[in-house]
């Protein structure tokens, strides 16, 4: 196997749960392949090509090391790419920024306004 379809590379290297979920992230011009968007889920991928995946605003961008078109335990689809250096820092680079972001939820520590509370924040308000 030379060549595949893209979504059917996309789905056996774990990148998407299902082949129409890649299919409708190729529509939608999020998938890169040698700096190019690809508009159709047919594009055929090879060894040696560069794919930028864009999830959750954040671009992935790896090298295609070998093609498989069945979807096997993760360990084994890792060995379909490899991931370049400056993906791998932007990637620990978000997700240290995320570490360090306050959880908004921390801020509400009783929950929601009390009857009282309710009436305090009228009486501030001067209504």
């Amino acid at each position: 196997m030379d060549k595949i379809r893209l979504d059917k590379w996309l789905w056996a290297a774990r990148f998407y749960k299902t082949r129409s979920l890649a299919a409708h992230e190729i529509g939608a011009g999020r998938i890169q392949v040698n700096d190019q968007i690809v508009a159709k889920p047919a594009r055929e991928v090879t060894a040696g090509d560069r794919i930028r995946v864009r999830k959750t605003g954040l671009d992935i961008e790896v090298e295609v090391r070998a093609v498989s078109g069945v979807r096997g335990p993760a360990p084994q689809a890792a060995l379909l790419y490899q991931e370049t250096p400056v993906s791998i820092t932007a990637r620990e680079q978000a997700a240290e920024q995320r570490r360090l972001a306050p959880e908004p939820a921390q801020d509400l520590t009783a929950g929601r306004p009390t009857k009282r509370d309710r009436r305090l924040i009228d009486q501030v308000r001067g209504r």
